[in-house]
């Protein structure tokens, strides 16, 4: 099965929330309570976000986590690079040629080049600007802000 790691899905989870409110500082424990995650995986998340450049960090009273890009200059490729490393289906199309002592006798390398390849790039053609936005035939969270009530709806 092929899987995106809890930290790769809660990490664009969080930069799609961020998204929805650019030019906004948030915090770790602020956006631990919005989305349920927890929050120490959440600082995990934002520490890795920060430190390949995707996320601002201030610290002070006022401080926090901001994008360091626009949305529309942050991919799902970017996110998952930044959070789990290079994207790669196997071993071999991660490392160094050279790396998979089956190398010389693989049948498939190539065919697993190419649906590398495909993947990264419909992740590449993702953008953050994008996931703030519902997919066709998603439930829409609708917040009604007079009574703080919330409902799902099919648009």
């Amino acid at each position: 099965m092929l899987r995106l790691t809890k930290q790769a899905d809660y990490g664009l989870g969080l930069l799609a929330f961020v998204a929805r409110k650019p030019g906004q500082t948030h915090t770790a424990r602020e956006l631990s309570a919005r989305s349920s995650y927890p929050l120490p995986m959440v600082t995990k998340i934002l520490k890795l976000l920060t430190r390949s450049g995707l996320l601002e960090s201030r610290r002070g009273v006022k401080g926090g986590y901001s994008l360091a890009r626009s949305p529309e200059a942050v991919t799902a490729a970017d996110i998952i690079h930044a959070l789990e490393g290079p994207i790669a289906l196997t071993g071999c199309i991660a490392g160094e040629p050279g790396d998979c002592d089956k190398e010389p006798i693989c049948p498939i390398q190539g065919h697993l080049r190419v649906l590398n390849d495909a993947i990264r790039a419909t992740l590449q053609g993702v953008t953050l600007a994008s996931m703030t936005l519902p997919a066709v035939g998603d439930p829409v969270l609708q917040i009604d802000s007079a009574t703080s009530t919330q409902s799902v709806c099919n648009k």
